[in-house]
């Protein structure tokens, strides 16, 4: 019954979704977020989204959203399948019984943040009024790609002040973030005070944590070869999930937490589902463990 907010995790789309649904269900996993790379390969939508109901069937699992992770903003081939991919997945939502389509908002290819936003418009304008129309939303997550406000490759939803851009270019009320606070952790900002800024606009939360080695930054700083900070699977990092949770309840959030696997250092390879199922238990926990009907 805790039907506000789901724990759930990723699951590559393709040939072989349905087989890996049908392995990690009876762990306890309450939702599913289904994404691509750049492209969908020639999956078949309807196809894809008739096997996934019918491993779901019976359960109380969902598919949160669907997701494509690629770069729309440019205009060789690859973007323009992405682009595609993003008007398939739109079209498809309902199929799947979602009503949530995420990824990067793309960038031009370094430049700083500001110099993308006529692109951005121009590309996510007609997306935006497609996905309306449909009754469905659009959610940017916030991973920096390795870029920064001067320079990247994928994506400008990254920064806070990109954002107030980006909803102020397209003031729509289905366009809004996939956030995470461990990208946050990595550009050593704390989530916390821009969760609750921003929980309004958060239509999902990709569950992933971040340690920071303090006295390496301290040491070394944050722009030299010393790695400082690793991502990693909810329960191992540094956040405190109780109080992530309790923010997105009191900001009225409604959704998924979806655990971003295949990140974390130590629980990784034999023991990545061992690491999933522990932050899913642990995420579980933090939301307020078994849900408890109150007295009539």
């Amino acid at each position: 019954m805790h039907d506000d907010i789901r724990i759930g995790t990723l699951v590559n789309g393709g040939a072989s979704t349905a087989s890996y649904l049908r392995q990690i269900l009876p762990h306890g996993f309450e939702s599913f977020s289904i994404t691509f790379w750049q492209t969908l390969g020639g999956v078949d939508l309807a196809k894809l989204a008739d096997e996934v109901r019918e491993v779901l069937a019976g359960s109380d699992a969902v598919v949160s959203c669907l997701s494509c992770f690629g770069n729309p903003l440019m205009e060789d081939d690859k973007a323009q399948e992405t682009r595609q991919a993003w008007e398939r997945l739109i079209d498809a939502a309902r199929l799947f019984d979602c009503d949530l389509v995420t990824g990067f908002t793309g960038r031009v290819v370094d430049l700083p943040i500001d110099q993308s936003m006529d692109r951005y418009a121009e590309v996510w304008g007609p997306l935006q009024a497609r996905a309306a129309d449909q009754g469905v939303r659009i959610a940017f997550e916030n991973c920096d790609m390795g870029g920064d406000w001067w320079r990247g490759d994928w994506n400008i939803a990254h920064n806070p002040t990109a954002w107030q851009m980006m909803f102020d270019r397209i003031p729509s009320e289905n366009i809004g973030l996939q956030w995470e606070p461990c990208h946050q952790m990595v550009s050593l900002i704390d989530p916390m005070p821009q969760l609750r800024e921003w929980v309004g606009k958060m239509f999902n939360i990709h569950g992933k944590d971040c340690t920071v080695l303090w006295d390496v930054v301290r040491e070394h700083g944050c722009d030299g070869p010393h790695p400082f900070a690793f991502h990693r699977t909810p329960g191992f990092g540094d956040c405190n999930w109780t109080d992530i949770i309790s923010e997105l309840r009191r900001g009225g959030f409604r959704g998924s937490i979806d655990i971003e696997g295949w990140h974390d250092p130590v629980y990784r390879d034999d023991l990545e589902m061992t690491g999933q199922v522990h932050g899913l238990n642990y995420l579980k926990q933090c939301r307020g463990g078994a849900f408890v009907p109150n007295p009539t």
